[in-house]
């Protein structure tokens, strides 16, 4: 097999990693903070990221009292070659008490700082905005105090719709690039798009320069160096504060294969050219996800 060298991993072949590297191998959930938040979470009839996505850090976010918490269903009209989130159309259907129960689950557990995403919505005429905003508007008025990131799809580049989420004023505004430019149209719906996503970071910047922005990339999809540092460039040429890299893990067989597993070490190397670059906060390493230890934003 014939390998590229500018590859950001090892440059091994794929096939060697039949098994997960040790560096990738996560606990199994347990504890008392891990049931207390799976128990609210089934109560209140909510979805999580943490779950529907496969994170790889269930265990430590739910042991640690957080999880990622996923509105407007758990049916994404989008197709990512990536995400493990089921695909369909759920016909215009809305849950419009859903912003209070999320808000009720931050303060029944205490929570600080939440992280709220949702699936892509392309059935609603204004893509989920307007829950996105009654929910981070419901948060805030139920939990003073408490802290609202939210992980939030393309709006089909809709800017207007953009404006209604960003007007509830949530803490962290967060959209991901997923990866580099030239491998988008591969890896994300053809719905998607790099330039898209870029618009979309930028006007939320634009729309509250004091409030941080932030984009995650995944790494081991066959990118090369060069076009991850781009895209460090293109993610600090709009404003934005945060960044992080992770491992791509295949969820199934029938999602995109892992291209290559890149190392603790070149994922610190990667921070580090992050970092020069001048970002608020950036996480790096092979189990980071985009709401990895997001709350340590305000203290970095």
């Amino acid at each position: 097999m014939s390998l590229d060298i500018d590859l950001v991993g090892t440059a091994t072949p794929p096939a060697k990693y039949a098994r997960k590297p040790d560096w990738l191998r996560v606990s199994l959930p347990a504890g008392d903070d891990y049931a207390r938040v799976k128990a609210k979470v089934n109560d209140l009839a909510l979805h999580t990221v943490c779950k529907e996505a496969a994170c790889p850090n269930l265990a430590e976010c739910w042991g640690a009292g957080t999880a990622t918490i996923m509105i407007l269903g758990d049916t994404c009209t989008r197709g990512c070659r990536f995400c493990n989130v089921k695909t369909g159309n759920p016909r215009g259907s809305v849950d419009w008490l859903e912003p209070v129960r999320v808000a009720d689950a931050v303060r029944d557990l205490g929570w600080k700082y939440l992280v709220l995403t949702a699936v892509d919505r392309d059935d609603l005429s204004d893509g989920g905005a307007l829950i996105f905003a009654n929910t981070i508007r419901a948060i805030h008025e139920r939990n003073p105090g408490a802290r609202v990131e939210i992980l939030s799809g393309d709006y089909r580049g809709d800017l207007r719709a953009l404006d209604i989420v960003m007007d509830a004023r949530p803490d962290v505004f967060a959209h991901n690039l997923e990866t580099v430019r030239r491998l988008t149209p591969h890896v994300r719906d053809k719905r998607a798009g790099y330039e898209q996503s870029l618009r979309l970071l930028a006007h939320a910047k634009r729309r509250a320069p004091e409030r941080l922005t932030k984009t995650s990339l995944m790494l081991g999809l066959g990118e090369t160096r060069a076009e991850v540092e781009a895209a460090m460039d293109d993610a600090r040429a709009v404003g934005v504060d945060i960044f992080t890299l992770g491992q791509y893990l295949q969820p199934s067989k029938r999602h995109l294969p892992v291209a290559e597993f890149v190392t603790p070490q070149q994922f610190e190397e990667f921070g580090a050219l992050a970092r020069q670059r001048g970002f608020h906060q950036v996480v790096s390493s092979p189990l980071s996800r985009s709401s990895y230890h997001a709350e340590q934003a305000f203290t970095a």
